[in-house]
């Protein structure tokens, strides 16, 4: 199927209007008359546009869902009861699953075979988070240490959150915040990153087909500025996003300034700690998938691979084999591995950390060029022969790139794993398990994998240091939306 073929969605007869938000539970003109084209980074054809919120449209949808926290039924359900509602949409996302799809490929270029599954998992975290609602509803009663009486623990909703997507999964970053912050009560704006803002039209048209209740979920499209706005909004009682460190630094720099709680989720530089005894066929066959998922635009991802001086060779060689191997091209093609670069800023990007890689020395074993044609290719390549003081090996690329360092003892490869500013993600790989363990346990990063990776729903899935603050995921995600209530009495 070419990059512009046909697929079982009609967008002229979408359910929605390309003019409109989502506001108060219907699709609305959009005031703002500004708009942000969509392009097929495959082909470079304009295949889309949507609104560029005005003030207009970002007051409009803070105040629906205003009213619907301070007034409507949501926030009064039992969370059992919104669970039910959470598995309806759960359902409904599911039903979606080849638009989903299609839309999600054509706004990034992340292949099929990658977005083919973003419908399950997204309708996988909504259940998990519904089998959460008896964690809401428990009786939690804490006496006092001196026996003099007891406290009673509540789990609040917050009020509206803001919640700010990124644009490389743009489906499932926005859900693994939707989800708890529905299942809490609270009420919600979505805005999408700029070049992918239809395929979470999709989700949104799920939750109103779900029995969700108007102003509980709205959606606004609009720029970084829309962004911004959206933060210091007054009606917004919580932030949550996820994206590059520098923007979050800013959102942290104004929830700061407001007192108002926020959950960042933002770059990384993990790296895969390669032990001496490493399995390299069973290295191989996980490869791509843990350290250049969707075309190396992961933030978790192990782009940095840390090889034993011992078999530095044959793993170059190894790496080099499964990369060159990796079939590029058309995203809609079932079997294509690697895709596009999203867009234009994150296409030069990446080709300008390759031309420092060639001035500081790295060795190019296999890629390094962009490819001819309309589209935003740039062939997967691996860098070998990196030293910890070159720009690739400290900067994230988030584009088809990995690097290649040696180490000499295990104890300089944990070194070098924590030796940059990020803690996001990071895999050992040994063919001892228990040894990679004890390995993972030095590596300094919010979740480390021991020989794969993979975000379990009910784990903690968070950064340290420049790699965010808080978690999502996991009972303690859901806690990120919930205001805590003591009430003390006499036992």
């Amino acid at each position: 199927m070419s990059a512009t073929g046909t697929w079982p969605v009609d967008f002229e007869t979408a359910p929605w209007h390309p003019a409109d938000h989502f506001i108060d539970g219907a699709w609305v003109p959009s005031v703002g008359t500004a708009r942000i084209e969509v392009t097929n980074p495959a082909t470079g054809e304009v295949w889309g546009s949507v609104p560029a919120a005005s003030d207009e449209d970002l007051d409009a949808a803070m105040a629906a869902a205003r009213r619907a926290f301070d007034a409507g039924p949501w926030p009064r359900m039992r969370p059992s009861e919104r669970a039910e509602v959470l598995r309806r949409f759960a359902d409904e996302v599911e039903s979606r699953a080849a638009a989903l799809s299609l839309t999600n490929t054509r706004e990034n270029g992340s292949p099929v075979a990658e977005t083919g599954g973003a419908a399950a998992n997204a309708a996988g975290i909504l259940r998990y988070f519904a089998g959460l609602a008896p964690h809401l509803e428990r009786e939690d009663v804490r006496p006092f240490p001196n026996g003099v009486g007891e406290s009673v623990v509540r789990r609040d909703p917050l009020g509206v959150c803001a919640l700010i997507a990124p644009w490389n999964f743009p489906i499932n970053l926005v859900v693994i915040k939707l989800a708890p912050a529905l299942l809490a009560g609270n009420c919600v704006v979505i805005k999408p990153a700029s070049p992918t803002p239809l395929s979470i039209r999709h989700i949104v048209e799920a939750a109103r087909a779900a029995g969700i209740p108007a102003g509980v979920v709205n959606l606004i499209t609009g720029s970084g500025r829309t962004g911004d706005a959206m933060v210091r909004h007054p009606a917004v009682d919580k932030v949550a996003f996820t994206g590059s460190t520098e923007v979050g630094r800013k959102i942290a720099a104004a929830c700061g300034e407001l007192l108002r709680p926020v959950t960042l989720e933002l770059g990384g530089k993990s790296a895969a700690i390669l032990l001496d005894d490493v399995d390299l066929d069973a290295f191989a066959r996980v490869f791509v998938r843990s350290c250049l998922r969707n075309t190396g635009q992961t933030c978790y991802i192990s782009t940095r691979i840390l090889a034993p001086s011992s078999r530095y060779d044959e793993i170059v060689d190894t790496i080099t084999r499964v990369v060159s191997e990796a079939p590029q091209g058309d995203p809609l093609d079932p079997g294509t591995v690697f895709g596009p670069v999203a867009h234009r800023g994150q296409y030069e990007s990446v080709l300008d950390h390759l031309a420092s890689a060639r001035a500081e020395g790295a060795r190019f074993t296999t890629g390094g060029e962009p490819l001819p044609g309309p589209g935003l290719f740039i062939a997967p390549t691996v860098l070998a022969d990196v030293t910890p003081e070159m720009r690739v090996a400290r900067e994230e690329i988030f584009g088809p790139v990995v690097t290649i360092q040696p180490y000499g003892h295990v104890d300089e490869a944990i070194e070098i794993a924590n030796s940059t500013p990020f803690g996001l993600g990071g895999i050992v790989f040994s063919a001892d398990e228990e040894r990679a363990f004890g390995v993972a346990e030095r590596v300094d990063s919010g979740s480390v994998g021991v020989n794969f990776f993979a975000s379990n729903h009910a784990a903690p899935f968070g950064g340290r240091h420049d790699s965010g603050l808080g978690v999502e995921y996991g009972v303690e995600g859901l806690e990120q939306y919930v205001a805590f209530k003591s009430i003390h009495r006499r036992a």
